[in-house]
């Protein structure tokens, strides 16, 4: 019984793969809403407050998606580019113009998300950064 056992460990072991390409690479997941939750000099409750979000959700065509943004009363549109591991390109930023009561967060995003060059997806955040040092971090909505 002993020689059994040894011999199935044995077998079992030996046909476990060695080449590490075997395992499938983690693939980041951006295709997501994303909650602003950490931005300039606004708490997180403002943020929260005026729905600051974007929504990666649309279907990828030639490497581009289709993003909406939310700050306040206003839709953002936009197009955003994954060109490299760690590289972004945002470009098109528009919006509707509603006047609504706080308009301090859209304001400054307007003025720096399309210099935004470079993400870094860690767990259930995304946070985008320019070449000033400026960041963005957004949380995952389904993980809220």
């Amino acid at each position: 019984m002993k020689n059994i056992l040894s011999f199935l460990f044995a077998f079992f072991i030996l046909n476990l793969p060695v080449n590490c390409s075997a395992v499938k690479p983690n693939k980041q997941h951006y295709q997501r809403e994303w909650m602003l939750v950490s931005f300039d000099d606004f708490t997180k409750e403002q943020l929260v407050k005026n729905k600051a979000q974007i929504n990666l959700t649309a279907p990828v065509t030639d490497g581009k998606i289709k993003g909406t943004a939310m700050m306040g009363c206003n839709r953002m549109f936009f197009t955003l580019e994954f060109k490299s591991k760690s590289k972004v390109k945002i470009s098109g930023l528009g919006s509707t113009l509603m006047a609504c009561q706080e308009m301090e967060i859209e304001e400054e995003f307007t003025k720096v998300f399309e210099k935004m060059n470079r993400y870094q997806i860690d767990g259930h955040f995304l946070t985008l950064y320019d070449d000033k040092g400026t960041q963005m971090k957004f949380l995952a909505a389904d993980w809220d």
